[in-house]
């Protein structure tokens, strides 16, 4: 890890609508209605591997992962949760998690490259973002 400063990735910025600022990570919104997907992003300088962050980091980043997915499977109807941090074209570390259905667009697919992205309606992103973070409190 380098000591810069940290910094969203400009990709992961273009991506995301903001949901929550957490002890570790920010909270993402991808913007795709199709999936809904949140991407967790340590703010740590210069981490692209989950290994990268010192252990109370790791026991925390686990922390905020079972958050979101409990949040995403209590506010939107899903089959599965995908929890993955890939990092092939962003390497900021960041984890996706997305809460899948058998009637979603690319099911049983990996949501990446598939079809085009549908940005959300804005009263549609923040009613999901609200009622995310109706559960995140809880």
């Amino acid at each position: 890890m380098t000591n810069a400063a940290y910094s969203l990735d400009p990709r992961l910025a273009a991506d995301t609508l903001p949901v929550a600022e957490w002890p570790l990570c920010q909270v993402l919104l991808i913007n795709d209605a199709r999936f809904p997907w949140l991407v967790l992003v340590p703010r740590r300088a210069g981490a692209s591997e989950i290994i990268d962050l010192a252990a109370d980091d790791r026991r925390q980043l686990s922390a905020e992962i079972d958050r979101a997915a409990a949040a995403l499977r209590r506010t939107v109807p899903c089959h599965k949760l995908n929890i993955g941090a890939l990092g092939n074209v962003v390497a900021q570390l960041h984890v996706h998690v997305i809460a899948r259905t058998r009637t979603d667009a690319v099911w049983p697919k990996p949501v990446w490259a598939q079809g085009t992205a549908e940005s959300y309606d804005e009263a549609d992103a923040a009613d999901l973002i609200r009622r995310l973070t109706t559960f995140f409190a809880a």
